[in-house]
């Protein structure tokens, strides 16, 4: 391998071409999908059944609903907790905007919470000082792939009588003290988008062990109705519903690909683990962490640069951006997945999610909401500094091809300090 960074003239250390795509596509998912299209029946069955039952059995829930999203599980929590109009709901201030707006979907208010440092997860220190009058629910993101505290989060909620909703979109199999992400809380949102670890394509699922918790989210799931697509249905809309299902092409691919996530676990797990293995020991760089009782499922290994360890006082944004364009000239296909903290977003700072500033204009409901980018300091820190790796810890890479994308970013952190970030970033 050259020294010579690739972004300055230098042979790229990785070749690209070595990756495989995600997810790996055999003769299970073809047959499955393809059988439904020889039965000709494609919206919510046989296969969508099976498919919650199966997905329940794995993840030790008693209720799945299957979802046509991620987003939708979630709204639909945020519903069955018996969330209303100008309610608040605790979200941490870093995720994916979703774990936000499906707050608003339902006529609440998002109320933010710093996160903590080191696991990137809402600061549990700071939900109580976070907690209004009109709080109902805390939404806990298992963000990339690691569960929360859930111990303290829990007694925090029974202390207060909240709800919990666990964001485990990224968290398929991720353990907290040997117990699933998605059983931690009163009910919990799984998504199967093309990235994830459990993909489907799209898709996602709500689950939950409360009775009444799985009658009220099937309402919003289909119409307001209270009996399921494959039931005697009446066609009475019984409470507000939105139409969340999904398909049976959609649960055959899914149910093909559970029966392989057990090895798809296990590859994200070793090849995490041979990568941060590469990583470790690098000036400038701060690896992930791995809390004690957590079993990260590394849905996205993310980085971050220390920039007082390689003596940068400009922009970090700027620096991060160009370390990352580095990286990528080098052949890995590092990115950098969310720039801007939820309270940054527009929709949060107008304070107007549709006509006349609502939810926010209930009459209430915006007493105490502040949504000044600089009271969670942590996650802005965080937003300018770190880069995201997906892919390349899915199956089918192996560790071997794991310790060399390792062996691409060490060559640029080696040679850091010749990357003008202000040239690189005009370079085309």
């Amino acid at each position: 391998m050259t020294d010579q960074l690739a972004i300055l003239g230098g042979k790229p250390a990785f070749d690209p071409a070595e990756l495989k795509p995600w997810p790996p596509i055999d003769d299970t998912d073809r047959k499955m999908v393809l059988d439904v299209l020889d039965s000709g029946k494609f919206t919510y069955g046989a296969n969508s059944k099976a498919f919650q039952d199966e997905f329940a059995a794995w993840n030790g829930n008693k209720h799945a609903i299957f979802t046509n999203s991620g987003t939708a599980a979630l709204h639909m929590g945020v519903a069955a907790c018996g969330v209303g109009a100008g309610d608040h709901v605790l979200v941490p201030a870093y995720s994916w905007s979703s774990s936000a707006t499906c707050i608003i979907h339902h006529d609440a208010i998002p109320v933010f919470v710093d996160i903590d440092w080191k696991t990137m997860l809402i600061d549990v220190n700071k939900i109580e000082a976070a907690i209004t009058p009109r709080t109902k629910a805390i939404i806990v993101v298992q963000l990339h792939g690691l569960t929360a505290d859930m111990d303290k989060i829990m007694a925090i909620a029974a202390k207060h009588n909240l709800k919990v909703i666990e964001d485990a979109c990224q968290a398929h199999g991720a353990l907290y003290k040997g117990r699933p992400a998605g059983t931690l809380g009163h009910c919990a949102a799984f998504s199967f988008n093309q990235n994830k670890c459990l993909c489907s394509g799209e898709g996602g699922m709500f689950v939950t062990n409360d009775d009444d918790i799985r009658a009220r989210a099937a309402q919003v799931w289909s119409f307001g109705e209270t009996r399921a697509p494959n039931e005697s249905r009446d066609y009475h809309a019984y409470a507000l519903g939105w139409m969340y299902r999904s398909n049976e092409l959609t649960a055959a691919f899914g149910r093909a690909q559970l029966k392989k996530f057990p090895g798809y676990y296990k590859a994200c797990r070793e090849n995490a683990a041979a990568l941060d293995k590469e990583l470790t020991g690098l000036k400038g760089l701060e690896r992930p962490t791995e809390p004690p009782g957590c079993t990260h499922n590394w849905y996205n290994y993310c980085p971050r640069i220390d920039m007082e360890a390689i003596g940068w006082t400009g922009d970090p944004a700027l620096m991060r951006n160009a370390v990352v364009k580095a990286i990528q000239a080098e052949g890995v296909p590092v990115s950098v997945w969310q720039r801007f903290i939820l309270p940054a977003m527009t929709v949060f700072q107008a304070k107007n999610a549709y006509g006349g500033g609502y939810p926010w204009a209930i009459p209430g409901a915006n007493d105490g909401v502040d949504y000044t980018p600089s009271r969670f300091p942590a996650a802005l820190r965080h937003c300018d500094r770190y880069f995201a790796m997906v892919m390349c810890l899915r199956a089918p890479n192996t560790p071997a091809t794991a310790r060399k994308i390792g062996q691409a970013i060490r060559k640029v952190f080696d040679n850091i300090n010749k990357i003008d970030p202000q040239k690189v970033m005009e370079m085309k």
